[in-house]
């Protein structure tokens, strides 16, 4: 039985989607590198932005195009994220029924801290787990495992969901089932592709799994 959740930030309960590609396109052109496509940056996305600006640009020192990168994240953040439907109304639901929930991401802590707040999620949350928290970033198991202990949870009774490879592979690594949703950019076959325990369609698809374990399948 689930009793717990833990939810990405970017792109899972927050669409901070064409925020950080207008970051990325910001910090490359700031830096003179060669422009790529949203497409082409859209696989790279729920990697640390240490790895993804490598990625894109083939340096290994990337400390310049990180603060360029978070310079405009900072100016532009509140005019470029929007909320997804059904997130506040889904957790309000959940904590009623007693499940624990928290967030596992890969940004710094100040900017998830924000980016909760501007939506009231930060409300629901018993734990935050960022990257200014762990040691390892998902895929590792650590983030998922920091979270699951803070929350006094067997890793058996807790889900991660995420729109990203990366966040099925931390789940399964640390013993969490592993929810994928199918708003991701990235794309639901994509996702599938990990194996995911689950698929969602709806955030309201997780009463059912909370409830019965068959939603979304």
């Amino acid at each position: 039985m689930i009793e717990g959740i833990l939810f990405d930030l970017d792109g899972t309960i927050v669409n901070t989607n064409e925020l950080i590609i207008s970051s990325f396109m910001y910090a490359l052109e700031h830096h003179a590198q060669p422009a790529i496509t949203r497409e082409q940056m859209i696989p790279h996305m729920g990697t640390s932005l240490t790895d993804q600006l490598r990625a894109f640009t083939n340096l290994q020192d990337v400390a310049a195009l990180e603060a360029s990168y978070r310079l405009y994240q900072t100016e532009h953040h509140d005019n470029l994220i929007q909320s997804f439907p059904k997130v506040n109304e889904t957790l309000e639901g959940l904590r009623s029924r007693g499940i624990k929930l928290g967030v596992v991401t890969t940004k710094i802590r100040p900017t998830t801290i924000r980016a909760l707040e501007m939506f009231d999620l930060l409300q629901y949350m018993d734990t935050v787990v960022t990257l200014d928290d762990v040691t390892k970033l998902k895929p590792h198991p650590e983030p998922v495992l920091t979270a699951v202990n803070n929350l006094g949870l067997s890793p058996e009774k807790a889900l991660m969901v995420g729109d990203s490879g990366v966040d099925i592979q931390s789940a399964k690594a640390a013993g969490v089932l592993a929810a994928g949703v199918a708003w991701s950019l990235k794309g639901e076959d994509t996702l599938r592709k990990y194996e995911p325990d689950y698929i969602l369609r709806d955030m309201t698809d997780l009463y059912e799994i909370v409830g019965e374990g068959t939603a979304g399948l």
